[in-house]
């Protein structure tokens, strides 16, 4: 449980290099709570980008995911395959390349995309531990900073 909490720490922290306007959203999909998060990644600070091997760039947005199994005790963070694709209002598609990052007890996926100032993406994110197959949906207004 100790570094179940550290990991989350150090989550919070790169979370925390985010403004609130961007704050993270969580969604249950069958027996996960995921949370994502979408922000433009000048927003981290450039010490976090280096950490996680992150580019900061006004038109790039970074996507973090997280899988918790909703039905145990303490929703404990799951290895899953994320994969996934952006959509912009021309319906051209970018494929997402995550990289798991495990920190302790905590695991989340991040992944990285081009945007044009103003511009609303899609975002199909596909989750599967093998067993089961989930996507995930939302979209996202970024702007050039």
């Amino acid at each position: 449980m100790k570094k179940l909490i550290i990991g989350l720490l150090l989550l919070s922290q790169l979370l925390l290099s985010i403004s609130s306007a961007s704050a993270q959203q969580a969604m249950r999909l069958g027996p996960w709570e995921v949370h994502y998060n979408a922000f433009n990644s000048t927003l981290l600070r450039a010490e976090m980008a280096q950490q996680y091997k992150l580019e900061r760039s006004s038109t790039l947005a970074t996507l973090n995911i997280t899988v918790l199994a909703a039905d145990l005790p303490g929703k404990p963070a799951q290895q899953v395959r994320v994969s996934g694709y952006s959509m912009n209002p021309l319906s051209q598609q970018q494929r997402l390349e995550f990289n798991q990052v495990i920190e302790g007890e905590a695991v989340y996926y991040l992944a990285q995309v081009r945007f044009t100032n103003l511009e609303t993406l899609r975002f199909f994110i596909t989750i599967d531990d093998g067993k089961q197959q989930q996507t995930l949906k939302f979209h996202k207004e970024f702007w050039a900073n």
